[in-house]
């Protein structure tokens, strides 16, 4: 099942995305979490915590889940 992610600007950061969902609970846990699981945006690996996701991004994060970045208009 895929969560939507709603977001009211342009893009948002992987390690922010980390930290409103939830996953982590501050930016110092998101480089040890991303060392840890690995992350596919757009089914590409990349866990680098700048990493820019835009609506239409496809995140799926190893034991975690799959989330949408959407618009929230």
């Amino acid at each position: 099942m895929v969560e939507i992610v709603k977001i009211d600007r342009e893009f948002i950061t992987l390690g922010q995305l980390l930290k409103y969902e939830n996953i982590v609970e501050s930016g110092g846990m998101v480089k040890i979490f991303l060392s840890d699981y690995m992350v596919l945006v757009n089914g590409q690996q990349d866990g680098r915590r700048g990493r820019k996701l835009y609506p239409g991004d496809v995140i799926e994060i190893e034991e975690v889940g799959v989330f949408e970045i959407q618009v929230d208009k």
